[in-house]
């Protein structure tokens, strides 16, 4: 063996060198091969199913002795070096690659239209998704010559058609970001509908899940009259917590704290109030003292707004401009393919001197819809069904753009509004939130109201949609379910985009001799100074028409076992002989359209027989309180909540009282 070795090793030495530029090729052609053959479809077949029985191979290695086997594995050895360095001198036929490889590049076909079981398959992990469905294709699959390294180059994403304001205003400019607003859609067959394309460069990774922001704020304490006689908040006639609750229990977990605001749980549910006359006030109040459920000691202030609901016919017509995020973070299925049905619920409200634009957005914003008659359905429909989700998520530009559509529509006596539809993942083109909530503000004063509706969980920025919406007059609400639209967008869809009543503000108070302790019951971030309320130039909440309004105070009187302050030292004395009321209530309102607020006062006076209405309202109360981990209730738990939204459940037509009861036991499940 040795003296084989010693003569393969003077027949190496004997050859001439090597060419290192031939070696350097050989190298680059295994490496491709190499690569090529990784693509393979064969699947590896897994050790564990290998058959016991030796084959050739090991047969032969296991007669080998460790000597022999030690000789033989050197030789091989050294064979595979003598290869190595003999093959580039090996003159190769006219079918493989000679050393002197060229890159060349050979032109694309023409990508087609990927459907969605496409754009799925590519993981939407590029931006360059066509709002109006095309789509970036798989590269096509090719065999590419043995002599050449081949790159393939997509063919560029079309730019969308952009068009510039006059005038800036600054959320525009912080928004801007090389991006313009897009103003015309090319036209379509079969309808005046057009897609826009995300630009290649606005690469993004869909949101990581949980990072859902909440607005809210800790819990009302309890207030001492005496220091603190005068509570006053505005309205809110949003629903979206209730919805991201009962979203949060059907998915099998408790719902954040944050997420919990009470007023808005309790205002979620239709009550019987009375209707305000035709020539009177837009709205009526209704109050109600009784005892509360989970402290004998305390009473509890039930308040009631109920606003008048016009003749459907009589309404005045409608510019509605649908805002529809279609960024990547949407791309699921409780995202924009619900948000497409439940608009497409509402159509049927619309009548033909209704006016629907629409606007989509993503790494830029564009009109995919120029205004066009409500009961156009198959315009607005066909418009709805070609928009696909991918991109970054421009927000500030989708609403600068949104109300520039809104303005070219405005018409004498028309209610104009801009309905936003996202996640609330804004993540491009804002630079400072305290400038996108001025320039909703200003918009607000030009006469375009702005409402939001809120899809999907894991990512949903309920903070800053919560902050749009009070900001442009409007309300927020979370569709979960398809029978979420119908609930806003259908029944409730005249007070939802109607308004009756502007700046709408509550003021009470109290009266030190009847009430020692108070405590509002939700409204955190609704709070408004004292001296907020008799200001006109303070924003407040609006009334639809037709919507109810509900607050809740828990009140405790002087001597009570319930007190939880000390008295002061040096205070001063009940007047015991003074008014037996408990506090007067005020309410500030202005007319759409007006600057100048009226005035409606109303004594709070003693306790009454609660109706059903008053006590399920008192429960939902308790439910969202229990959600909240609240220090209020004492031992009153589940149970008793279940039991007293059980009893009081009174007239349910459409089953929300009933609905809302076994979420009261699925939350007691959860929580044990």
């Amino acid at each position: 063996m040795t003296d084989e070795l010693d003569a393969l090793k003077a027949a190496l030495k004997a050859s001439p060198a090597p060419d290192p530029e031939a070696k350097a090729a050989a190298m680059r052609l295994a490496m491709e091969n190499f690569d090529r053959l990784q693509g393979s479809t064969d699947q590896t077949r897994l050790s564990q199913d290998r058959p016991e029985r030796a084959g050739f191979l090991r047969g032969v290695l296991t007669m080998l002795t460790s000597r022999s086997a030690l000789a033989a594995t050197t030789s091989v050895a050294a064979i595979c070096v003598g290869l190595f360095l003999v093959l580039p001198q090996v003159n190769w036929s006219p079918d493989v690659a000679k050393p002197d490889l060229k890159v060349e590049e050979i032109a694309p076909p023409v990508p087609p239209l990927a459907d969605k079981d496409q754009v799925a398959d590519l993981g939407r992990a590029d931006d360059a998704l066509a709002l109006g469905g095309a789509t970036k294709p798989a590269a096509p699959e090719m065999d590419a010559p043995a002599n050449a390294v081949t790159l393939t180059e997509p063919a560029p994403a079309p730019e969308p058609k952009v068009s510039k304001q006059a005038e800036m205003t600054p959320l525009e400019e912080s928004a801007e970001r090389g991006m313009a607003l897009s103003t015309e859609a090319p036209a379509m067959a079969d309808s005046a509908v057009a897609g826009i394309v995300a630009p290649m460069e606005s690469r993004m990774m869909l949101p990581e899940p949980d990072t859902e922001a909440y607005a809210n704020a800790a819990p009302n304490p309890v207030h001492v009259t005496a220091e603190e006689p005068v509570s006053t908040f505005s309205v809110d006639v949003d629903t979206a917590a209730y919805a991201v609750v009962r979203s949060s229990l059907n998915a099998g977990q408790l719902p954040p704290a944050d997420a919990v605001r009470i007023e808005e749980m309790v205002n979620y549910f239709p009550y019987a109030y009375p209707a305000p006359a035709a020539d009177g006030a837009p709205f009526t109040n209704t109050v109600t003292v009784m005892p509360t459920p989970w402290n004998p000691n305390t009473r509890l202030v039930h308040i009631g707004l109920q606003g008048r609901l016009p003749d459907t016919d009589a309404r005045p017509p409608l510019n509605l401009v649908f805002l529809i995020d279609t960024s990547g973070s949407m791309d699921e299925p409780n995202k924009l393919p619900l948000l497409k049905q439940s608009l497409a619920l509402m159509l049927g409200k619309l009548r033909p001197e209704d006016r629907v634009a629409m606007v989509a957005y993503a790494g830029s914003a564009g009109q995919v819809l120029a205004p066009t008659a409500g009961n156009d359905r198959r315009a607005i429909l066909a418009a709805l069904d070609n928009l696909a989700a991918g991109g970054s998520t421009a927000g500030a530009e989708g609403l600068a753009l949104a109300y520039q559509v809104a303005g070219e529509m405005k018409r004498d006596g028309a209610i104009s509004r801009v309905l936003l539809a996202t996640d609330g993942d804004f993540n491009v083109g804002i630079d400072n939130p305290d400038d996108l909530k001025a320039y909703v503000a200003r918009e607000r004063e030009g006469g375009t109201y702005l409402s939001v509706l809120g899809f999907g969980r894991g990512n949903l920025d309920d903070a800053t949609m919560q902050a749009l919406a009070q900001n442009g007059n409007g309300t927020a609400a979370y569709i979960d379910t398809l029978s979420e639209a119908q609930k806003v967008l259908v029944d409730q869809l005249t007070g939802a985009l109607f308004p009756i009543a502007d700046d709408v503000k509550v003021q009470v108070e109290w009266n030190p001799a009847e009430v020692a302790e108070y405590r509002l019951i939700g409204y955190e971030t609704r709070a408004l100074r004292r001296e907020d309320f008799n200001n006109d130039r303070i924003d407040a909440g609006e009334i639809g028409a037709g919507l109810q309004v509900t607050a809740i105070y828990e009140v405790t009187a002087p001597g009570s076992a319930a007190l939880l302050n000390d008295p002061l030292r040096y205070g001063p004395a009940p007047d015991a002989a003074g008014s037996r009321e408990l506090g007067f209530l005020r309410l500030r309102y202005k007319a759409p359209g007006e600057d100048t607020s009226h005035l409606i006062e109303t004594p709070i006076t003693g306790e009454g027989e609660a109706s059903a209405d008053a006590r399920f309202a008192a429960a939902i109360a308790g439910f969202g309180q229990l959600l909240q981990g609240s220090t209020y209730l004492g031992d009153w738990g589940w149970d008793q909540a279940i039991a007293l939204a059980a009893s009081a459940k009174g007239e349910d037509a459409f089953g929300y009282r009933a609905e809302a009861v076994n979420l009261m036991r699925l939350a007691q499940s959860l929580s044990r």
